[in-house]
C-alpha cells in the first residue's frame, strides 16, 4: 500500500484497500491487441469505453515530457527505481487517472465524441511518447524503472 494513495477521497479510515492502486497493464494490453483482429474475424468488441488507460512508461513518459507531471524530487529520474517505490506508483497511478481526463479533450477537439481510448493510445500517446522519449533520451523512458518486463 502507498500511505499517499490511502489519504484520497472514497476510503474509509481502516478501508483494506486504502492505499492500493490496482495495474492491469498485462490484461489490458491483452485486450486491447485482440481488439482489432476480433473485428477483422467479424467479432464484434463492445464495452471499449470500460477499458482503462495503460500505466506504462510511453503514456507516462509523454506526461512527463509534455510537463503534465512533475517529479517532486528531481533526482528520481537519475536514480534506477523499483516497480514498488512510491514515485513510480505515484507516477503509474496518475497516468491512468489523467488519460481518462485526456481522452474528452481529444474527443472535443477532434469532433469525434466516439473516439475510444484505444485510438487515443495508438494513434496518440504512445507515438507522441516514443517520438519525445528519443528527441529528448534516445527513446529511453524519463524514469529508469527496474523491470522484468511485466510492469512496463
Amino acid at each position: 500500500p502507498l500511505p499517499a494513495l490511502a489519504d484520497t477521497d472514497g476510503f474509509r479510515p481502516g478501508d483494506p484497500a486504502a492505499g492500493w492502486m490496482p495495474f492491469h497493464k498485462l490484461s489490458q494490453w491483452l485486450a486491447y491487441s485482440l481488439i482489432e483482429p476480433l473485428e477483422w474475424a467479424g467479432l464484434p468488441v463492445s464495452g471499449l469505453d470500460e477499458l482503462t488507460g495503460l500505466p506504462e512508461y510511453r503514456n507516462g513518459g509523454l506526461l512527463i515530457d509534455g510537463g503534465v507531471l512533475t517529479l517532486r524530487d528531481p533526482s528520481l529520474a537519475a536514480a534506477p527505481l523499483r516497480p514498488g517505490d512510491a514515485a513510480v506508483i505515484e507516477w503509474r497511478a496518475l497516468t491512468v487517472a489523467l488519460l481518462d481526463e485526456l481522452l474528452p479533450l481529444v474527443r472535443a477537439r477532434l469532433e469525434r465524441p466516439d473516439l475510444p481510448l484505444a485510438c487515443l493510445l495508438e494513434g496518440g500517446t504512445w507515438a507522441a511518447g516514443r517520438q519525445w522519449a528519443q528527441q529528448l533520451r534516445g527513446g529511453t523512458p524519463p524514469l529508469q524503472v527496474e523491470s522484468d518486463g511485466t510492469v512496463f
